[in-house]
């Protein structure tokens, strides 16, 4: 297949090629050095060690074949990897939500927490899925891993996603309840709160979602929960103002 979007050609002019990627610009030691020259704790990030032997564990027995990768958020407009085919996909059983709760200076301080979006089990989640090419394998899962599995936060994982053209297995990131940053009981209330009021290094939680509303919206993604968190946050907003 020479096409990536031979099955969705609308998605073309959406989908950032790989060298745009600011993510791909990056190194590991050059990110962990811009973090730590900017005052935040890198002592909770994994070790290369760790990300390496996560990376193989994960990947075992698959070396070298050709594999799918599922999008849920950013991932979708900005994946950063070379793909030889994209499909709209549904994977069941899990789905999108608003649990990550970052006190670590992202999108969030201690003071004022930020809010972002996971992959947990639930009724299902629309996105996209990426077939990266099995000549590209090492390249692409180490860029994958660097990109995704920067801290604990996360488990890698093989689900099930479904598409017009047939079922795939693809590789995701499912949020990891031992970690301190998946909140699962997180109130309406807190996540609206944080949504709005959450800012850090890479800007504020609230335009992090509002870039979300947008691409969906150009790319066709129905999401009411998200939806419905953006308004609320912006009404929270507006009520602050008095």
């Amino acid at each position: 297949m020479s096409d990536p979007f031979v099955h969705h050609p609308e998605l073309r002019a959406l989908i950032a090629k790989p060298e745009a990627s600011p993510f791909r610009k990056q190194s590991m030691a050059e990110f962990v050095a811009f973090i730590e020259e900017a005052g935040l704790d890198t002592d909770w990030f994994y070790s290369d060690d760790e990300r390496e032997a996560s990376r193989a564990e994960a990947l075992k027995g698959r070396e070298g074949q050709d594999f799918w990768f599922f999008g849920y958020g950013s991932l979708m407009w900005d994946p950063g990897i070379r793909f030889v085919e994209v499909r709209r996909a549904y994977m069941p059983g899990y789905s999108r939500q608003f649990i990550l709760k970052d006190t670590f200076g992202a999108r969030g301080t201690e003071e004022m927490p930020g809010l972002m979006a996971a992959l947990d089990h639930g009724e299902g989640c629309h996105g996209l899925a990426f077939r990266i090419a099995g000549d590209e394998f090492d390249l692409e899962t180490d860029f994958i891993w660097r990109r995704e599995f920067i801290a604990p936060g996360y488990h890698p994982m093989f689900a099930t996603a479904e598409t017009d053209h047939g079922p795939v297995e693809a590789l995701t990131f499912l949020a990891d309840h031992e970690s301190e940053t998946m909140c699962a009981d997180l109130t309406w209330e807190e996540k609206v709160r944080y949504a709005a009021t959450g800012k850090g290094l890479f800007g504020t939680s609230l335009d992090y979602i509002s870039n979300i509303v947008e691409h969906f919206e150009t790319m066709g993604i129905e999401d009411a929960d998200t939806k419905a968190l953006h308004r609320a946050a912006l009404d929270h907003i507006e009520a602050a103002k008095g």
